[in-house]
């Protein structure tokens, strides 16, 4: 389970409904409102910012609307803080990582879903980050459990 650094595009439907489950949960961690899980390896990549609740609500955000544009209902009210962080706020993410995200989950897909396995190995190369992220040059991230 990961909350994935790529466009939320490039997942097949399981995928894209586990990393909306993984985040709300990492939300509720954000949010104090829960005991155990405190230790995402990805959380502090959130935790560092101003306001860290809009920040991954602007992530949930963006799962919901590629969910939307494929006909998926999630149920946006369990989004604490939708629409509240600033355009301008894009969190780094190095293109490494953007690499070893886009092998990890090539590998997922070749199993999953042909179809969007083909998909994204044509973007190899020019693969889209998340909208909250913005790439900058650099490796696999720290936080990233190999």
């Amino acid at each position: 389970m990961r909350i994935w650094s790529l466009h939320p595009g490039y997942l097949d439907a399981k995928g894209l409904v586990a990393c909306w489950r993984e985040t709300l949960l990492a939300q509720k961690v954000l949010d104090g409102r829960t005991a155990g899980y405190r230790n995402h390896p990805q959380l502090p990549r959130f935790r560092t910012l101003d306001d860290p609740l809009a920040a991954i609500g602007a992530y949930l955000d963006g799962l919901e609307a590629e969910a939307a544009l494929r006909g998926y209902r999630f149920n946006r009210s369990l989004i604490l803080r939708p629409h509240a962080c600033p355009e301008e706020t894009l969190l780094p993410v190095h293109a490494g990582q953007l690499d070893y995200e886009t092998d990890h989950l090539l590998a997922k897909l070749a199993i999953r879903d042909p179809a969007r396995h083909a998909v994204l190995a044509d973007a190899s190369g020019k693969v889209r980050p998340h909208p909250l992220f913005t790439v900058v040059p650099g490796g696999v991230e720290d936080w990233e459990v190999r």
